[in-house]
């Protein structure tokens, strides 16, 4: 008789597979994400080949909470870091000066990388289990529908992820809303 798949027990198992160099799918607020360890540029490449995503972009990163983030920003002036620390957890994900040693995989193009305390239970859970920020980018090829369950996580991609979280997305199906965090100008609503 095998004992059943405890909550805690896939949360570990997922951050064990991400610390190894896995791809991870699971619930955000809008749609399922694929994660990995962002310093890990192999497990980068993997998901950009898995979107069929250019590279130039950039990604997002999610956390628990702005401690996670603090590897890979640079910090701004106390007051823009009071309006974007009030503004989370919840969908909202900003564009922060990186540090000089923040990998190319994850900036693309920029200097910036686009970053965002999750209000999913189940999102922030995985990263307090990893122990840190994760690479979080739509479970979908580019230019497709993202994902909103696991069974659309299995449909829209050519290849897998090494493991799927299922969970609900908990709320609006459209994508966070993006913002520079040096002018707080909405970028994307």
């Amino acid at each position: 008789m095998t004992s059943p798949d405890l909550p805690g027990q896939r949360l570990r198992r997922a951050a064990h597979i991400i610390a190894g160099g896995g791809v991870v799918a699971y619930p955000t607020e809008a749609v399922f994400g694929l994660g990995c360890d962002p310093l890990n540029g192999d497990a980068v490449a993997r998901i950009l080949s898995m979107k069929r995503r250019d590279v130039a972009k950039g990604l997002i990163l999610i956390a628990a909470d702005p401690e996670q983030l603090e590897p890979f920003i640079q910090p701004l002036a106390a007051d823009r870091m009071a309006e974007i620390h009030a503004s989370w957890p919840g969908p909202n994900t900003w564009l922060l000066p990186v540090r000089p040693e923040t990998p190319r995989w994850l900036t693309g193009r920029f200097e910036t990388l686009a970053v965002r305390v999750t209000a999913h239970p189940l999102a922030a859970a995985l990263c307090r289990a990893y122990g840190g920020a994760l690479v979080s980018t739509s479970a979908n090829q580019a230019g497709r529908r993202p994902a909103r369950t696991a069974l659309q996580v299995r449909l829209a991609l050519d290849e897998s992820p090494d493991m799927i979280l299922a969970g609900p997305c908990v709320g609006s199906d459209q994508p966070s809303s993006i913002r520079d965090g040096r002018t707080g100008r909405l970028l994307r609503a």
